[in-house]
């Protein structure tokens, strides 16, 4: 065989790999299956049933969270998906955007005083400006429009679905054919992603904006000073980096509380704790991922 038949034969199976390995994680797969049994014969409970859960929990939230984003690319280009989509849009953004202005608005105001009362003992009062634009930037911006997601958005979605989840609607759809992770999960992923860097940048304005009126008011900072400190000391890796986190947080959100909805059974009692663990584990992952990114990128 020549030089050239193995490498026309190699790039083949390559192609064929990666083609098969697509279809295997587009394709459809049951989602209201029955629990693993996680006791042996005598009836005891397995010792690795918490490490096979947890693991186990995890894969598939992540294998759901790849499947809707692969999915939502679509999103624009399918009509009856499409209306779905704009509506989880308005639902996550511009209905949660009174509750994320009073939140960014005096997490800006609190930054600003308690900072400044500081620097103020050496006075250097005036540079909270610059203080408050670099936290917001980077961490608290998205992390206050990510808490504030997981608290309205997310234990909705989980409520959503876990309702669907027990009155046998998922595994109606599954009869028909119809993917749920598609039909349910890909809209309202698409609309997180988008949404949560928006309102991210919405809240580090916001929270400026709280933290001038604070240096105005109390600490006699002229609030022409305190803009031009903040966009001096503001660097273009700081939005970035703040928006990354934003995004990941968002798909955080989507793919944990999805897939607490998917997966709630016991009835009513089953999607108020479906509901709850979705927002313990959002907002647990959104602290440490958030921390990971940070020191990845400083």
């Amino acid at each position: 065989m020549t030089l050239a038949a193995h490498s026309l034969k190699c790039y083949n199976c390559f192609f064929s790999w990666i083609r098969f390995s697509f279809v295997d994680l587009l394709g459809f797969q049951m989602i209201t299956r029955e629990a693993p049994v996680l006791r042996d014969a005598s009836g005891r409970t397995d010792p690795l049933a918490v490490p096979y859960l947890v693991f186990g929990g995890v894969g598939r939230a992540g294998v759901m969270a790849v499947q809707s984003l692969l999915y939502a690319v679509l999103l624009p280009f399918r009509s009856r998906q499409r209306a779905e989509w704009i509506k989880q849009m308005y639902t996550a953004g511009i209905r949660s955007l009174p509750l994320i202005s009073i939140v960014a608005m005096f997490t800006g105001m609190i930054l600003a005083l308690q900072v400044g009362l500081e620097m103020r003992r050496y006075n250097q009062e005036v540079y909270i400006g610059s203080a408050v634009m670099v936290t917001l930037l980077r961490e608290m911006g998205p992390f206050m429009t990510g808490i504030v997601l997981t608290a309205c958005v997310g234990s909705s979605m989980a409520a959503q679905i876990g309702a669907m989840t027990v009155n046998e609607e998922i595994a109606a759809l599954e009869i028909m054919s119809i993917n749920p992770i598609r039909f349910l999960m890909a809209p309202r992923m698409g609309a997180m992603v988008l949404m949560t860097p928006v309102l991210s940048f919405y809240t580090c304005v916001v929270g400026v904006i709280g933290g001038g009126v604070v240096g105005k008011t109390q600490l006699n900072v002229d609030w022409g000073q305190y803009i031009k400190l903040a966009m001096d000391f503001a660097d273009l890796r700081d939005l970035y980096v703040g928006l990354f986190k934003a995004l990941i947080f968002g798909i955080i959100v989507t793919a944990v509380s999805c897939y607490e909805g998917f997966t709630t059974k016991q009835g009513a009692v089953g999607v108020g704790k479906a509901t709850r663990h979705s927002v313990i584990t959002s907002m647990l992952l959104i602290l440490i991922i958030g921390y990971i990114i940070t020191r990845l990128f400083y």
